[in-house]
């Protein structure tokens, strides 16, 4: 398209003033674009919001690790490098946390409100959004809780089958992490090529396995999260399979042994017999370097997922990159629909950011609309969309949902499990991961350099410190 003078279009336009829809207006604004940033608050609230401010953090108070040799600690530094308007606030409202930043939840919503509100080129346009403007061109940041007729909207527009309701995710544990000589390739019935790994039981470790997997604690669920009721009686594209691999096992000792711990059609090539149960790890990405634990979605508090799951034979050592979550969270289906830069193939106005991306977390859902935000700007000035490289963790999470290859998709959080491999290995996991995380900065500038993108100013040192950690998470 041709490019058009900054300032020019006044149908530039962002929908909901969470931690993405902020980062995306902010970006917008400070390239000289005016943009209206609509936000249902404080005229109606989602189920799980209460206060007026924009960018509210709703759960924890904390943004993760600080350390640049950690996932969290590099997403913000790329954050900061892009000028994050959600890292500037953080760090004027920051409280102590060891190694983490945390904040003031609500001195840190009062921040990002005011610089919004206070920025010329934002006009604040309160009420609910009940369909997507149909003129203009936008982000769509309206999170995990967009309301149903929004959602019902939306999924009008990219497809029911598009579009989820709830987050029913099994946990994911690194390649590298896995026991291989307790573990065997294969595909049931040698169907494939040997597409999944399988972990095999004797009858005395399923046995331990599903005492300890019916007596673990779940985490307590808001009504709002609660899987068996419908969100949207209305749409047909609610999922309503979410069963926890706990409850299940509660039925009984063989019930999960005859679903998705079965062992038909596998043999264990140490035995030459066929195991009492397998749990099964599918492929989670085309580098290999992510596994899925197949049907195990699950409520299990963190803790008990790592002390029970780490009782299946190969993941006694196991490194859980993101553990299994069952909560209300609208999403889309983003590799059917999305490119790399948060824009949808179909209809390339419109440029998806937060949550329902698929990003999970406070700071993913913060960067995503930084990079949604970004190449707006860049589509409107006639320039070519920057996708920043898989090296860094935020070029890595929009490669993630994007991947047409991803099957079953489920939302993801920054982890370095999703970043390319160094090309010598460096066995000291604190020094790789720094040394991952140091090759992602020099990406991110060489990128930005070829690009002539200008980074935001403010934020060069804010963050200078952190480097010198070279823990992890």
């Amino acid at each position: 398209m041709s490019g058009t003078a900054a300032g020019e279009r006044e149908s530039v336009w962002v929908l909901g003033a969470g931690l993405a829809g902020c980062e995306a207006a902010w970006q917008l604004a400070c390239r000289g674009f005016r943009v209206r940033l609509m936000e249902m608050k404080p005229r109606r609230y989602s189920p799980a919001h209460t206060y007026p401010g924009f960018a509210e953090l709703v759960c924890s108070n904390s943004l993760k690790a600080a350390r640049l040799g950690s996932a969290a600690g590099l997403l913000k530094h790329e954050m900061a490098r892009l000028g994050s308007l959600v890292v500037r606030c953080a760090l004027e409202t920051s409280v102590a946390a060891g190694g983490a930043l945390a904040v003031d939840r609500f001195r840190f919503s009062d921040a990002v409100t005011e610089k919004i509100r206070r920025h010329p080129n934002i006009q604040v346009v309160p009420g609910e959004v009940k369909v997507l403007p149909e003129d203009g061109f936008g982000v769509v940041a309206t999170g995990p809780l967009t309301s149903d007729a929004l959602a019902a909207d939306i999924a009008r527009r990219v497809g029911k089958e598009y579009l989820s309701f709830y987050d029913a995710a099994a946990p994911i544990v690194s390649f590298d992490s896995i026991d291989r000589e307790r573990v065997f390739f294969a595909a049931r019935y040698g169907r494939g090529e040997d597409d999944y790994i399988n972990c095999p039981f004797t009858k005395e470790e399923y046995e331990r396995f599903y005492t300890a997997l019916t007596g673990a604690e779940s985490a307590p669920l808001h009504e709002f999260d609660r899987f068996d009721r419908t969100p949207n009686p209305a749409s047909p594209s609610v999922y309503e399979g979410c069963m926890p691999i706990e409850v299940m096992a509660r039925r009984g000792a063989d019930t999960i042994r005859y679903g998705p711990l079965k062992p038909v059609g596998l043999t264990d090539p140490r035995t030459g017999r066929r195991p009492w149960a397998v749990v099964q790890l599918r492929r989670e990405n085309q580098e290999g370097s992510l596994y899925n634990l197949v049907g195990f979605q699950t409520n299990l508090k963190f803790g008990e997922q790592k002390r029970v799951f780490s009782m299946i034979p190969g993941l006694e050592r196991a490194e859980f990159v993101r553990y299994g979550v069952m909560h209300r969270n609208t999403f889309l289906d983003s590799p059917r629909l999305l490119n790399n830069a948060f824009q949808l193939r179909e209809e390339p106005r419109l440029f998806f950011a937060g949550q329902m991306t698929g990003v999970e977390g406070y700071i993913e859902s913060a960067a995503s609309g930084i990079q949604a935000g970004l190449n707006l700007a860049r589509l409107l000035a006639g320039r070519e969309l920057l996708r920043l490289p898989g090296e860094t963790m935020l070029g890595a999470l929009a490669g993630y949902i994007s991947d047409s290859s991803v099957k079953d998709f489920q939302p993801m959080g920054s982890n370095m499990g999703i970043l390319p491999p160094l090309e010598e290995r460096v066995r000291d996991k604190s020094k790789r991961y720094l040394t991952m995380a140091q090759r992602a900065m020099k990406a991110l500038e060489q990128c930005l350099e070829q690009a002539g993108e200008v980074p935001l100013p403010g934020l060069e040192n804010a963050l200078a410190d952190w480097g010198k950690d070279e823990g992890t998470e």
